[in-house]
């Protein structure tokens, strides 16, 4: 079983930047892919960001060219870098990643963007 803790979430204004962090632990073989998903509020949960083990990443249209996803694979963390953020980016994030053919996911974290 695989556990992840997503931080970093909270409440900014339109054009702010923030970022979140994610901790894998307990039993870890080898993660492949991670990523982050958010649903917005009356929305689909939908891809924001994925990266692999050697860094290759993807984006969703929407948050290209202002969000970035790096990962530590010592650490078995993966964050996510949200600049220029705006109120439709608003939503639960969730922090995912794959380990020996299975998902896992976190419990997820507010990310509120104001007008």
């Amino acid at each position: 079983q695989v556990h992840l803790v997503e931080s970093g979430g909270g409440l900014v204004q339109a054009g702010d930047s923030l970022s979140l962090s994610c901790v894998a632990s307990g039993s870890i073989f080898s993660i492949g892919v991670m990523g982050w998903d958010r649903r917005a509020p009356g929305k689909q949960r939908e891809l924001v960001a994925g990266i692999t083990r050697s860094n290759s990443t993807n984006y969703a249209d929407s948050v290209k060219g202002r969000f970035t996803i790096s990962r530590d694979n010592a650490k078995n963390t993966v964050s996510l870098q949200m600049i220029s953020l705006k109120p439709e980016d608003t939503g639960v994030y969730y922090c995912n990643v794959w380990d020996r053919g299975v998902v896992y996911w976190g419990q997820g974290t507010q990310v509120t963007v104001s007008s």
